[in-house]
C-alpha cells in the first residue's frame, strides 16, 4: 500500500535509459520493468519530486511512516538507499543520480525529463536546480503503515507447537547446524496508530521467547534485523537470504467494531511452504485479559501437542502500568542502538521513565546500565562518573532478576571494561548465553573481550554467532572489524567497515576505519575518510584522529595545530583522556603518552582494554613501563 498519491503523474526520465511512472511506481530501463520494492521506490518518488532539492531523513520518515515514529528508520532508510542505487548501478563515492549529503540527507542530482505538458528540470553539477517545476503541495501522509501485534503472543505458543514437535525436534537435532527463524513484524490493518511501540514490544518479546524455546537447534533473528522489514515487500526468499534463516513467522491484525482477527503463518524459506497457520476471533473489550487468554489457549494446544512432555510458556500477567514500562524500554533501546553520545542521553531518559513507572523492570534497569557503560567510552565524560552507576543499575537488574541474561552481559561489560577483571567478565558473558544463547549482544561484547586478550580464532567465531542472530546490525558488523584491526588483518578490516559505510554512512563505530588505513599506509584514505564527517566546529575525537593521522603521516605542522585546538577543547570541557591520550600515541611522544597513560589508568578508561592488542601502542611496546601497565590491567603475568 502506497503512503500517498503522488504529486506527478506523467512517466519522468532521466540518465540515457530510466523511466519511473508515479502512478504506478515501477521503473524500467530500455522499457523493461526492473525490480524495485515498496519503500525504495517511494523514497525514489520523494527525491524525483524535489527535483534537485535536498531531501532531509526526516521528510523520508514524515513521508513513509508519519510523525512520531520512534522505529529503527535509519536501518530501513540506509537499505533503501542501497537497493535505489543498486537497481540504478549506481556509486554511492561518485554518483550519478543519489548524492549522499552527510548528515542531512539526499538528493537527485540527474537531469529530469517529464514527459509533456511537463517542464525539463536541469540540475547543476552540485545538485541545486536551475529551473523548478511548481508543484502541488503533497498529500502523502494520508495512508501510513502501522504494526499491531498485541496478541503477537499467540505466535510463541502457536510456532512451539511446530518447532517442539517431535517430528521436527528429532530433525532440528540431526542438523549439522542450528534452524534460524525470523519473527517478522505483523501487517497491521487495524488502522490504530497508537499500538505502534506496544506491538513492537510484544513483537520483542515473542522472538525472546522463541530464543528460549529449544536454542541448542532454534536460533531467532534479533528485533533490530527483522524491523528492517518493516515495511518493505521483499520476497521471502529475498529475506531468507539477507537474514539466513530456514523459516520466517509473518501474518496480519484486522479489528472491525469491537472485534480483533489475528492470522499468523509459519513458511518454509526454501520451497515457501507453509507449515501451519493459525487465525483467531476475538471480542476487544480488554486487551491485556485477551491476551492472557489467548496464551493460556495456545499453551493447551502445546501440551496436546508434545503430550505427557509439559513446556512452560511465560504468561506473566502485566498490569497497564507495565506495559508503559516496557514501551518506554523500547524507546530506550533504540535509541541506546544508535551508539552516538546523544543516543546515549536519550536512552538513559527513556530507561529512567520506564523504571518510574514500574520500579521492578528489571529489563530498564539493564538498559540504564548498558548505556551508562557506554557513553563515557565516547569521551564525554570520564568512565569514574558514568560506571559506578552502571554497575548500580546492573546490581540492581540481577537482584530483580537473577536470570536475567541482559543484566549479566552488563555486569561483565563493566567488570571488564572498569575493573580489567576478565575472569569474572567472561563467566559473566558464559552465563549470560546459557541463559539465553540468542542473545546478540552478549556474544558481540564477549567476542570483544577475547579480542582485547589476543585471542583472535575464538573472538572471531564468537563475533560470527552474534552475525548470525543480528545479521543487519551495524554495532556488530563494526566490532568484527575492531577485531580484524587489532588481529592486524588490516585489508579486511577495511572490507569490512567499508560494508558498514554501505550501509549508512554516518556510523560512527566504523570510522575505525581510519586507523586500518593510516596502519597501511594509505593517509589520504584516511583523510577522506575524516573530511566526510568533518563539522564546522571540530569535536574532540575529530581533531584528535586528525593529530593521529597527520602525524604518523609525517605533517607535523597540521598535526601541532590539531593538537593546540584539542588542548584548547581539553582546558574548556570535563572530558575523559581518551581523545589526548589517542592524539599522542599518534604523535609518537612515549613521555606524553605515558603521562596520559597514567590518567586512563586513574579514570579506568576504556582504552586501557586494548593494550595488549592495539596497533598505536606497538611503538611503546619495548619500554618497561608499558610492561607495567599491561601487568596492571591484567593482560600479562
Amino acid at each position: 500500500m502506497p503512503s500517498g498519491p503522488s504529486v506527478l503523474s506523467d512517466p519522468i526520465r532521466f540518465g540515457e535509459d530510466f523511466e519511473f511512472d508515479p502512478r504506478s511506481q515501477k521503473l524500467r530501463r530500455d522499457g523493461r520493468v526492473l525490480k524495485l520494492e515498496r519503500i525504495p521506490a517511494e523514497i525514489l518518488l520523494l527525491l524525483i519530486e524535489n527535483g534537485g532539492g535536498l531531501v532531509a531523513r526526516e521528510q523520508i520518515i514524515e513521508r513513509i511512516w508519519g510523525p512520531g515514529v520512534f522505529l529503527d528508520t535509519d536501518n530501513s532508510i540506509n537499505g533503501a538507499i542501497r537497493k535505489i542505487r543498486q537497481v540504478l548501478k549506481d556509486d554511492a563515492e561518485e554518483p550519478k543520480f543519489i548524492q549522499t549529503v552527510t548528515g542531512r540527507g539526499y538528493r537527485f542530482i540527474a537531469p529530469l525529463v517529464l514527459s509533456e505538458p511537463a517542464t525539463r528540470v536541469e540540475t547543476s553539477s552540485v545538485g541545486q536546480p536551475q529551473t523548478a517545476i511548481a508543484l502541488p503541495q503533497s498529500t502523502a501522509n494520508s495512508w501510513k503503515y502501522f504494526l499491531f501485534a498485541g496478541l503477537a503472543v499467540l505466535l510463541v505458543a502457536a510456532a512451539a507447537a511446530y518447532f517442539l514437535s517431535p517430528r521436527l525436534r528429532s530433525r532440528l537435532r540431526g542438523a549439522e547446524q542450528r534452524s534460524m527463524l525470523a519473527v517478522l513484524p505483523f501487517e497491521n490493518l487495524t488502522g490504530d496508530a497508537g499500538q505502534e511501540y506496544f506491538s513492537d514490544g510484544l513483537t520483542e518479546e515473542m522472538i525472546s521467547q522463541l530464543g528460549n524455546l529449544d536454542p541448542a537447534h532454534l536460533g531467532v533473528i534479533a528485533r533490530t534485523s527483522v524491523m528492517h522489514y518493516k515495511h518493505t515487500q521483499e520476497p521471502l526468499q529475498q529475506i531468507g537470504k539477507e537474514l539466513g534463516v530456514n523459516y520466517v513467522i509473518e501474518g496480519s491484525v484486522r479489528r472491525n467494531s469491537g472485534t480483533v482477527r489475528v492470522t499468523a503463518q509459519l513458511i518454509q524459506v526454501s520451497d515457501q511452504s507453509h507449515m501451519w497457520a493459525r487465525e483467531y476471533d476475538r471480542n476487544l473489550s480488554d486487551l491485556l485479559a485477551l491476551q492472557g487468554e489467548i496464551a493460556q489457549e495456545i499453551a493447551d494446544e502445546i501440551q496436546l501437542t508434545l503430550g505427557d512432555k509439559h513446556i512452560e510458556v511465560h504468561r506473566e500477567t502485566l498490569t497497564p502500568q507495565a506495559y508503559q514500562a516496557y514501551d518506554l524500554y523500547l524507546r530506550g533501546r533504540f535509541f541506546w542502538s544508535k551508539r552516538t553520545v546523544p543516543g546515549f542521553q536519550q536512552a538513559i531518559d527513556y530507561f529512567q521513565q520506564a523504571i518510574a513507572k514500574d520500579p521492578r523492570d528489571a529489563r530498564s534497569y539493564a538498559g540504564l546500565a548498558d548505556s551508562y557503560a557506554l557513553i563515557g567510552g565516547y569521551g564525554v565524560m570520564p568512565q569514574t562518573e558514568t560506571m559506578p552507576k552502571a554497575r548500580a543499575a546492573a546490581l540492581r537488574a540481577l537482584e530483580l532478576n537473577p536470570e536475567l541474561a541482559e543484566a549479566h552481559t552488563s555486569l561483565a561489560l563493566i567488570t571488564e571494561n572498569f575493573d580489567f577483571d576478565w575472569e569474572t567478565a567472561e563467566r559473566e558473558y558464559r552465563r549470560a548465553i546459557a541463559l539465553n544463547p540468542n542473545y546478540a549482544t552478549a556474544h558481540q561484547w564477549y567476542a570483544e573481550c577475547l579480542s582485547f586478550q589476543g585471542r583472535f580464532d575464538e573472538a572471531l567465531a564468537e563475533s560470527e554467532r552474534a552475525r548470525q542472530l543480528d545479521p543487519l546490525s551495524l554495532i556488530i558488523a563494526s566490532d568484527k572489524g575492531m577485531i580484524l584491526y587489532y588481529a592486524r588483518r588490516y585489508d579486511e578490516a577495511i572490507e569490512q567497515f567499508r560494508e558498514v559505510h554501505e550501509l549508512d554512512p554516518t556510523f560512527e563505530r566504523a570510522f575505525m576505519i581510519v586507523g586500518a588505513y593510516v596502519e597501511k599506509g594509505q593517509f589520504a584514505e584516511a583523510l577522506a575518510t575524516l573530511d566526510k564527517t568533518a563539522q564546522p566546529v571540530p569535536g574532540a575525537w575529530e581533531l584528535s584522529w586528525r593529530t593521529y593521522v597527520y602525524a604518523r603521516s609525517g605533517q607535523r605542522a597540521l598535526a601541532q595545530e590539531s593538537l593546540a585546538k584539542l588542548q584548547q577543547i581539553y582546558g574548556r570541557a570535563h572530558l575523559g583522556p581518551d581523545a589526548m591520550l589517542w592524539a599522542h600515541l599518534g604523535m609518537g611522544d612515549r613521555d606524553e603518552s605515558f603521562t596520559w597513560l597514567e590518567k586512563s589508568f586513574a579514570d579506568h578508561s576504556n582504552a586501557l582494554t586494548t593494550l595488549k592488542v592495539a596497533p598505536a601502542f606497538d611503538f611503546l611496546r619495548s619500554d618497561p613501563r608499558f610492561q607495567q601497565l599491561l601487568r596492571r590491567a591484567h593482560l600479562a603475568p
